[in-house]
């Protein structure tokens, strides 16, 4: 990939703030889009939820990547929090789309976010790019999302969906949340701890991201999941063993309900999800194993 100007919207996230590190190590000029009053060139301003975005400040990007959206697992579910992961995800993309869409020299891809939760419960199903989407909110909300992606798609610019998984990675995210816990060895399943848990090392995301935005040829929807799903017990087991700490400790499933709410559905339920379209596009993962992930973390 030669060294181009890179749009990255939601860039202090997790994968964004990772995103841009990789890139601009490549000699990569981003640009971040920012809600404040931007203080340099390298800043584009945007109101997501208001689907406004400076379209000027675009002009010249080779390629747009969005990764913006208010974190599902941030706090529990009330209905105004819905609302927001909603219209942050929904608004965002729409506003984003339409703005590649309407500009005279347009980037030759559009990479957007999405997430594995499209799958809904699988049990031990497994599932890839091929399989339906499930019910229920995060399915719905994943499905829309994708479609707010259309406007760039339909003016001919090369669309991708990444579906990721549950990030392996320090310091926030999903992973974020559980590594003090064992490090305390506080560490334990969750539920019977036979859902399967799809999972990715964050190393292997941004390396996905920039396979898809170096691959001409590639669109369309992609899982960014290991090979490899497993389940909560064998992760939970592969944490005790990497940081060496006891994992004897079991959250009830009730407790959970009690704790997270609807969220809960999300830790306890099953996503064997599996990334067959990564995986014939010749990627190759540096941290397949979970291991190899926690250790990477």
């Amino acid at each position: 990939m030669e060294r181009e100007r890179i749009a990255v919207a939601g860039a202090s996230g997790l994968i964004g703030s990772a995103l841009v590190r990789s890139l601009t190590a490549d000699g990569h000029r981003v640009v971040r889009l920012v809600r404040h009053a931007p203080r340099g060139a390298d800043e584009v301003r945007w109101d997501p939820e208001r689907g406004r975005v400076d379209t000027a400040g675009l002009a010249g990007c080779a390629a747009v990547v969005n990764l913006a959206g208010a974190g599902v697992g941030d706090r529990r579910w009330s209905d105004a929090y819905k609302k927001r992961i909603h219209d942050s995800r929904v608004h965002g993309t729409t506003a984003l789309a339409k703005a590649v869409a309407s500009l005279d020299e347009r980037p030759r891809v559009f990479v957007n976010g999405s997430a594995m939760g499209l799958y809904g419960e699988t049990g031990e199903r497994v599932v890839d790019e091929d399989s339906p989407a499930g019910s229920g909110f995060l399915p719905e909300l994943c499905v829309e999302w994708e479609a707010a992606a259309g406007p760039a798609r339909e003016a001919g610019v090369r669309t991708v969906l990444t579906r990721t998984g549950l990030v392996v990675a320090r310091g926030c995210g999903a992973w974020g949340k559980l590594f003090p816990l064992f490090t305390a060895g506080l560490g334990g399943r969750m539920g019977d701890g036979r859902q399967y848990w799809s999972y990715i090392a964050l190393h292997d995301e941004v390396a996905a991201i920039r396979h898809l935005l170096d691959r001409d040829d590639l669109s369309g929807p992609f899982n960014l999941t290991a090979p490899e799903p497993l389940t909560n017990r064998e992760i939970t087991e592969a944490m005790g063993r990497v940081l060496r700490r006891p994992t004897l400790f079991a959250v009830p499933a009730p407790v959970l309900r009690s704790v997270l709410g609807e969220m809960a559905g999300d830790v306890l339920g099953s996503a064997r999800v599996v990334p067959k379209l990564l995986l014939e596009s010749g990627f190759t993962f540096a941290f397949p194993g979970i291991e190899d992930a926690i250790r990477a973390a």
